[in-house]
């Protein structure tokens, strides 16, 4: 039984609820065509990206905040927008990231994350005054 809200124009159905012959008709409505194009696709976007460690990680936080730092744009040929808030929440994920990591790290790494923070930490007060 799925329950049913009716607001201004829209209706919101609840489907964690419903009967399994509408999950049927849903899936009968997708066709079997689409379902095993869907299964044949290999998930080939992965390989492009780099492998998932603690230097790759941390460079990807520092990334996002030169992003919201506004240093680039969203798009190409668009305007770079500052947010400094969600830079100051980066920054402070990486904060708690380096303490949560303390001893556990090697050289490279503890260095990596001290001077990243040192640096984004300075730009943000740049950014700020």
């Amino acid at each position: 039984m799925a329950e049913e809200k009716k607001g201004e124009g829209f209706v919101v159905k609840d489907k964690r609820f419903s009967e399994s012959s509408e999950i049927k008709e849903e899936q009968a409505e997708i066709g079997p065509n689409v379902k095993e194009s869907m299964e044949e696709e290999p998930a080939t976007e992965s390989l492009n990206y780099p492998p998932v460690n603690f230097t790759n990680f941390v460079i990807s936080l520092s990334t996002s905040a030169l992003f919201q730092f506004g240093d680039f744009p969203e798009y190409e040929g668009g305007k770079a927008a500052k947010n400094l808030p969600a830079a100051k929440q980066t920054i402070d994920i990486l904060d708690m990231l380096n303490e949560k990591t303390k001893g556990n790290l090697d050289q490279n790494e503890a260095t990596l994350i001290k001077d990243v923070l040192y640096e984004l930490k300075m730009r943000y007060v740049k950014e700020k005054g």
